[in-house]
C-alpha cells in the first residue's frame, strides 16, 4: 500500500555500528536536498530519534556538530529546536568545472546513469498502480509547487517534485535510492544559473511526467523522465564544453 510522503521519508533507520556518522550522512542529506528547507525547524527530537532508530544521545551529538559545522542553529526555550541556516551557494563561474574534477568524469557518467535508472524506474512503477485521490492530488501540488517557483526555490522545489515520484511508490529502498542519485548531482546543478527557457522546457517536461502517470501508462512515463533527465545531462555538458 502507497502512503503519502512525509517531509523526512528519506531520514531512514541507520546501523548501529556506525551511529553518529550515518546520522550526520542522513540529516546532511536531507538538508542539502532541500527536504527541511532553508529556515525550517526538524522534526522533534523525540521522533526524529525513532525515526532515525538512534538514541537521543548520539542525534544530539550529530546536530552539534552540524551547528558547528553551520548547517543547523539550535535555539532554546518553548519556540526553540533545530533550524537549517544552510543555503546553497550561488552558481560562480568555474564552480562547474570544479565540482566535476571533484568527482571524475567517469563518476560523474556514473552518477548520470544510476539517476537515469532508477528516476525512470520510479516513474513506471508509480505509473502501474493505482493512486488514490490523496497521491494524485499530492503529486499535482508537487508540480504546482515547482512551477510557482522562485530562482532561489527551484532547485530545492524541483527535487521535491522528482523524489515525490518515487515516494509514492511506497518503497522506502527506492525513494532512498532517487535521494541518492539526486544527491550525486546537487553540487553539479547548483552550479549551474537558472535559465528562463530551460525552466520553461522543464515545466512542459514535468507535466509530461505527471500525466503519464495520472493516465497509467508505465512505458509513457519512463519516457517521460527519461527525456527530461536527458536535457538536464545535455545542459550539464553544454556548460562544460
Amino acid at each position: 500500500m502507497m502512503t503519502e510522503p512525509s517531509p523526512v521519508s528519506l531520514l531512514r533507520p541507520v546501523r548501529s555500528g556506525n551511529a553518529f556518522e550515518e546520522t550526520v550522512e542522513r540529516l546532511l542529506q536531507a538538508i542539502k536536498l532541500g527536504v527541511v528547507a532553508h529556515g525550517a525547524k526538524m522534526p522533534p527530537e523525540r521522533e526524529l530519534a525513532a525515526q532515525l532508530g538512534i538514541s537521543r544521545v548520539t542525534l544530539r551529538e550529530a546536530i552539534r556538530a552540524l551547528q558547528e559545522s553551520g548547517y543547523l542553529d539550535v535555539r532554546r526555550g518553548r519556540y526553540g529546536g533545530a533550524f537549517v541556516v544552510y543555503r546553497p551557494p550561488d552558481p560562480r563561474h568555474g564552480d562547474l568545472r570544479r565540482a566535476v574534477n571533484e568527482m571524475g568524469p567517469s563518476e560523474l557518467d556514473d552518477a548520470l546513469t544510476f539517476r537515469m535508472a532508477v528516476e525512470c524506474g520510479a516513474a513506471q512503477v508509480l505509473a502501474d498502480r493505482d493512486l488514490t485521490p490523496a497521491q494524485s492530488a499530492t503529486l499535482r501540488r508537487r508540480l504546482a509547487d515547482v512551477n510557482d517557483a522562485g530562482p532561489s526555490d527551484y532547485r530545492r522545489l524541483d527535487t521535491a517534485f522528482h523524489l515525490c515520484i518515487a515516494e509514492l511508490t511506497g518503497s522506502p529502498l527506492l525513494a532512498a535510492a532517487c535521494a541518492d542519485a539526486r544527491l550525486r548531482v546537487t553540487d553539479l546543478l547548483n552550479a549551474i544559473p537558472i535559465l528562463s527557457f530551460n525552466i520553461q522546457h522543464s515545466a512542459a517536461q514535468h507535466a509530461a511526467i505527471v500525466d503519464a502517470i495520472l493516465d497509467g501508462d508505465p512505458a509513457l512515463a519512463r519516457q517521460a523522465v527519461a527525456e527530461h533527465l536527458e536535457g538536464t545531462a545535455a545542459l550539464l555538458r553544454g556548460f562544460l564544453a
